[in-house]
């Protein structure tokens, strides 16, 4: 994501679920574009109690003074008046650009007056599965846009095949390859549930001021809702079995979203608060985690399709019997084997277990390759 930024903003927020490597992105950064022990740029983090008792402006007013122009923020949401001080920043020391990372349930401009006319914001992704690819197998392939994809994915599949088999590494990426933290020596599951686990009693509990009294109610709300995913929730049953308000678990169910814990898909021109068309799990590493050797294949692929495509394409629930509708242009539909009918379709099949498609039929693994 270093390559989409435009780095000369002078104030910018970095977004990302708990577990996508924030820090590791703001002290590779600071690796790529500064010398080592180089003064004008510093890293910082809220966990430090030094900022229990001294403001972020006057730390800043003494780095800037000693010639810092770079500063880089972590655990924002741990400071108690993070937007309005980063805004006193921005006016005050012009010199100073600031690059701060939040949790992804953090409104760092919707819904900010301190910051939305002054912050701009990335979204940090997890993995893609080119991404894993490169690191586990030395490779070093490029990004590919939908459009090319879609129109030239034969010749594109056949010199990504020519230098790899793509399947040999496919199912461990849908197993632990969208986390960084795979790279660690650790239990890779372990690991992961204790994050989701984080997610809930920080990013959501914390960041949204809810009482600890109702953390049971969110997990097993978030725990009922992956074991039927991809499906249409029912609001009143879960209402019932939560025993909460219908308004409740709606808000509840837009947390976990935020939290990127879930994902909404939503029929075209409806958004929150109306119920969405259906709710998948974020992405397959959490399914594995939370239903280890009980996953359905085909909601699985599912789950990786609607992960890769939205995270860079506006994604709402497909028509004519088709699983996905992208930028209101194309129909995608998964499938778990090659079919010959599927030639004369206007849909555009996403299949499983293929490594080079033809016409309208396209391996799935390829969509992983989006970013």
């Amino acid at each position: 994501m270093l390559d989409e930024i435009d780095w000369s903003d002078r104030l910018i927020g970095i977004k990302g679920s708990r577990g996508v490597g924030k820090t590791t992105f703001l002290l590779q950064y600071a690796k790529d574009f500064f010398k080592p022990n180089e003064p004008s740029c510093l890293y910082i983090n809220f966990n430090n109690l030094y900022f229990t008792a001294h403001t972020l402006v006057e730390f800043a007013e003494r780095f800037v003074k000693q010639g810092g122009r770079t500063l880089l923020i972590d655990q924002t949401f741990k400071y108690e008046n993070w937007s309005k001080e980063l805004r006193e920043c921005y006016e005050r020391f012009p010199e100073l650009k600031i690059i701060f990372s939040g949790s992804s349930v953090m409104r760092l401009k919707e819904d900010n007056e301190n910051l939305q006319d002054v912050v701009k914001v990335y979204n940090l992704r997890g993995f893609s599965f080119r991404e894993f690819l490169n690191l586990q197998a030395g490779t070093n392939f490029q990004a590919i846009d939908l459009e090319d994809i879609l129109k030239n994915h034969v010749p594109i599949a056949n010199e990504i095949c020519s230098k790899i088999d793509p399947l040999l590494y496919f199912q461990d990426y849908l197993h632990h390859g969208y986390y960084p933290f795979f790279l660690e020596q650790r239990n890779f599951s372990e690991n992961l549930l204790k994050t989701m686990n984080m997610m809930i009693e920080v990013d959501i509990l914390l960041i949204k001021q809810i009482e600890l009294k109702y953390l049971s109610k969110i997990r097993k709300l978030l725990y009922l809702l992956m074991i039927s995913a991809p499906a249409t929730p029912n609001i009143s049953q879960l209402s019932c079995e939560i025993q909460t308000s219908r308004a409740t678990i709606m808000n509840y169910i837009k947390y976990l979203k935020d939290a990127r814990l879930l994902n909404l898909l939503y029929n075209d021109s409806e958004q929150f608060p109306k119920k969405p068309h259906l709710i998948y799990v974020h992405n397959t590493n959490l399914m594995h985690a939370v239903m280890p050797g009980n996953i359905d294949r085909l909601s699985e692929i599912k789950t990786f399709l609607y992960n890769s495509l939205h995270a860079k394409y506006k994604v709402n629930a497909g028509k004519y019997h088709s699983d996905f509708t992208v930028n209101e242009q194309y129909t995608f539909k998964c499938g778990l084997n090659s079919n010959v009918s599927k030639q004369h379709s206007k849909l555009i099949f996403a299949t499983d277990q293929l490594k080079i498609g033809k016409k309208n039929e396209i391996p799935i693994w390829l969509f992983g390759f989006l970013y």
